[in-house]
């Protein structure tokens, strides 16, 4: 805007609109008694005329600023641990969180800002180009929490030592004297997965233990897929004596697909998840699993949003907390097969 420039004020966007002031301060509150079409009218004229509501004049916003979490999918174990690490964080800190799921909703960055958020916690969901880029016109700070994909070079991201991880996990299966040992994990292309599946090559290569294409098994990071995974696996010709799984739901749909079968876990398949969510210690047997700080990791990413949405430069771009191995019952050595 230029220095004698007229700022944007709420009757024009209302004029422009054919809708009362009362309407389009609605829209930019955030309330939802506004008809759908009216809204999105609205919504479009302020991001045309760049309006910015002057959420953050009072004293409190700035005592006590409010960070919007994002998470896709459904509230599984492994985001309601994030999200407990971050509202722990926050509780410390003095600042509000406010949780929703990610939409694709037209100018939702311009709307959070007009609700009076300073920075986004993104857990396990996607942000493209365009997210990015309103993000940037809204000037809102963005924390993705162990990302998917490789973020922009402008986004800030907290993570673990996946690769480690894979290799930790791996390497205790070849030590109770596994070499049929099969990979089963999350989305091919997610960056935590290649981490982790790498991790998994890494140390078989190192023992000389061969990798057929069929013991390594892309897919979603749920039960299902482990239930699904787990029967391609155990339908082959020489199937694996153990399964890493990329996270523990596969590692638990593992475990049902084996117990279906006839097959005792760890005796006839030793099986490793990746997370240690409360799930693996519930399960039947309790799960060998690589265990992730999922609450130090949400307090991290809480810590580094409050530094960013307060103009303060941050420790780090990219924070990778370390993994840990926690071996329970599901692992053991494998039983010996005559012939």
């Amino acid at each position: 805007m230029r220095p004698n420039a007229r700022r944007t004020t709420l009757a024009d966007i209302a004029q422009a609109a054919g809708v009362s002031v009362a309407t389009v301060s609605k829209v930019v509150n955030g309330r939802g008694d506004v008809a759908p079409h009216t809204r999105v009218r609205v919504q479009e004229l302020l991001h045309q005329h760049d309006y910015l509501a002057p959420v953050f004049r009072h004293t409190e916003a700035v005592e006590s600023p409010t960070i919007e979490v994002q998470f896709k999918g459904s509230l599984k174990s492994y985001v309601a641990e994030t999200l407990e690490g971050i509202v722990d964080a926050a509780a410390e800190s003095g600042a509000s969180v406010v949780v929703s799921k990610a939409t694709g909703a037209p100018h939702w960055a311009r709307n959070l800002v007009s609700a009076g958020r300073r920075a986004v916690i993104a857990v396990t969901s996607v942000y493209t180009t365009a997210h990015l880029n309103e993000l940037a016109r809204s000037g809102l700070p963005l924390v993705v929490l162990d990302p998917l994909h490789l973020p922009d070079s402008k986004v800030h991201s907290v993570g673990a030592t996946n690769f480690a991880g894979g290799l930790s996990a791996t390497r205790h299966l070849l030590s109770l004297g596994h070499r049929r040992v099969a990979y089963l994990g999350g989305p091919a292309m997610a960056v935590c997965n290649q981490a982790r599946m790498h991790g998994y090559r890494a140390a078989m290569e190192a023992e000389g233990a061969p990798v057929p294409d069929a013991y390594v098994r892309p897919g979603e990071f749920t039960y299902e897929a482990g239930l699904a995974g787990a029967a391609a696996l155990l339908d082959l010709d020489e199937p694996p004596t153990a399964v890493f799984a990329g996270n523990d739901e596969i590692a638990l749909g593992v475990v049902e697909t084996a117990r279906a079968r006839g097959l005792r876990v760890p005796e006839d398949l030793s099986v490793v998840g990746f997370d240690d969510t409360s799930l693996a210690q519930m399960a039947s047997p309790p799960l060998t699993t690589v265990r992730q700080p999922l609450r130090e990791m949400g307090a991290a990413a809480l810590r580094t949003a409050l530094r960013l949405a307060n103009g303060e430069k941050a420790q780090s771009h990219h924070i990778e907390l370390a993994t840990e191995l926690v071996v329970r019952a599901s692992t053991g050595a494998p039983r010996r097969r005559d012939g």
